[in-house]
């Protein structure tokens, strides 16, 4: 588990569309950019925030190849490629890889409830796939399975299984991975309001949306933690945790969406069913961005 090119601040920029809802590469690059200029640790194209789910397999590659020639070397990418399917992982991984990806990002996703030998076995054949690092992402909310702190375990085995990203808004599995697996375990936090308790268990970067909106925030809690500095910390995260309550609870597309049009940046269309905040959403969520 000694290949881990992350940590930090690792940011999801979405994937905007035009009025047409066809993917936008030319504002997608800026958008990516601006994340860059403002000091994120690292760039995750294609994850909840991005509407992987939504979109073709060449759509996918425009945007892992956007992603990674924009970012151009300055920062590590990694690239989500999950599928329902293993073969598509396995396609999507190598794909990434090629393209420049430092890691790629693999939550398992079902329609069937799969067994843990499933996913084990899931995850292991694309490993064998590819040479660069894995990130075993846990969200049960969009990818219908939930992995266990003993599975999780069991994935860390698989050699290039390197990383966890935890969401499932349980801290108690990031203080069980770093209690069984000790400190060289790298887990990541991906329940954005759990932000603060995921560092004080030792979480080695966190993944959000929220560098789109708060970008200076954000990496002033993470300098605090590595800086030991609890109260700084505290504050900085308090400031954030309304805003970072909301974007969830509205879901990370359109509530980033909105929240870069009330900060006068394009962030283009949804691509349906997803549709834009109403004007309420709008006006709390503005009412939020001003506070702070």
């Amino acid at each position: 588990m000694t290949d881990v090119p992350l940590k930090g601040i690792i940011a999801y920029p979405i994937t905007p569309f035009d009025k047409n809802e066809k993917v936008d590469i030319k504002l997608f690059k800026k958008l990516v950019e601006r994340l860059v200029k403002n000091g994120s640790h690292g760039i995750a194209p294609l994850g909840s925030t991005g509407v992987l789910p939504y979109l073709t397999d060449e759509e996918k590659e425009s945007i892992t190849e956007a992603t990674i020639q924009q970012v151009d070397g300055r920062l590590p990418v990694l690239v989500g490629v999950s599928n329902l399917t293993t073969e598509r992982t396995i396609y999507h991984a190598k794909f990434a890889e090629k393209a420049g990806a430092k890691a790629v990002m693999i939550i398992p996703m079902s329609y069937w409830k799969l067994t843990d030998d499933e996913i084990v076995q899931h995850y292991d054949k694309v490993a064998n796939t590819i040479s660069i690092p894995i990130m075993a992402y846990n969200n049960p909310a969009t990818g219908g399975v939930d992995m266990s702190p003993k599975l999780l375990k069991r994935l860390l085995e698989i050699p290039n299984v390197t990383m966890i990203k935890e969401s499932s808004g349980d801290v108690q599995r990031m203080h069980f991975l770093r209690k069984e697996l000790g400190e060289e375990v790298a887990f990541f936090n991906g329940s954005n309001p759990l932000a603060l308790a995921a560092f004080a268990a030792g979480a080695t970067g966190w993944c959000t949306a929220a560098p789109n909106l708060i970008p200076k925030l954000n990496i002033e809690l993470y300098n605090a933690i590595q800086d030991n500095n609890l109260g700084e910390a505290q504050e900085k995260f308090y400031k954030q945790l309304g805003l970072l309550q909301f974007i969830v609870n509205k879901g990370l597309p359109r509530s980033i969406k909105a929240g870069l049009t009330i900060l006068n940046e394009d962030s283009g269309y949804l691509r349906s069913p997803l549709q834009p905040m109403n004007h309420l959403e709008i006006e709390e969520l503005a009412n939020i961005l001003s506070k702070i």
